[in-house]
């Protein structure tokens, strides 16, 4: 996984609440067995009407997608977060995620950001006035600045760290190798061993 410093660009306001997994990425995508090549599937269904946000030339290239609230509910569905991030998304700011979703986005390295509705609301309009306006998320900062915010935003401590750091589950456990490494010469030999 890729460290995450910051995303700055172009921003995305898709500004809809309680956008499922499903909505995401649908179930028919789900039949690859790669875990690459799901960004062409965000939102499939929804892309189909021309007017859709992302089908507009003026949002093409964003970096930062912006939601309503409780984005991310429905089943629990990892593909829905690699084909945001695939998409070109390396950022997600809405009012609230729901939980599953958020969990995911912190292993896959989507730095997903919560900020007051009325904030998401003000930045979603100044998007839609100026589409060539830049967002940036500073995650060491913790800071979400644009046309008309600059505002703090709340990232527990272990999250921030493993994004800061590029650290998924396994990048996680390969921190205490030499720990494990220790732990498993000094079993009995009769015990299984992962050495």
């Amino acid at each position: 996984m890729e460290a995450v410093k910051a995303v700055s660009g172009k921003a995305m306001p898709l500004g809809f609440s309680d956008v499922d997994t499903d909505q995401i990425v649908a179930s028919d995508a789900l039949k690859r067995i790669e875990r690459t090549g799901f960004g062409e599937f965000l939102f499939a269904e929804w892309k189909e009407d021309p007017d859709f946000v992302m089908n507009k030339p003026e949002h093409q290239g964003a970096v930062v997608l912006i939601a309503g609230e409780n984005f991310g509910c429905g089943s629990s569905r990892e593909h829905a977060v690699w084909a945001v991030h695939q998409a070109g998304f390396g950022a997600v700011i809405a009012p609230s995620f729901a939980d599953i979703f958020k969990n995911n986005c912190t292993k896959n390295g989507l730095l997903t950001v919560e900020l007051p509705g009325e904030t998401v609301e003000a930045l979603l309009e100044s998007i839609r006035q100026d589409p060539e306006a830049e967002v940036k998320v500073d995650l060491e900062g913790q800071t979400v600045s644009g046309p008309g915010i600059n505002e703090q935003f709340i990232v527990d401590a272990s999250t921030r760290h493993r994004l800061l750091n590029g650290l998924d589950d396994v990048g996680l456990t390969l921190n205490d190798e030499d720990h494990i490494a220790k732990f498993e010469k000094s079993r009995p030999e009769y015990l299984p061993s992962v050495l």
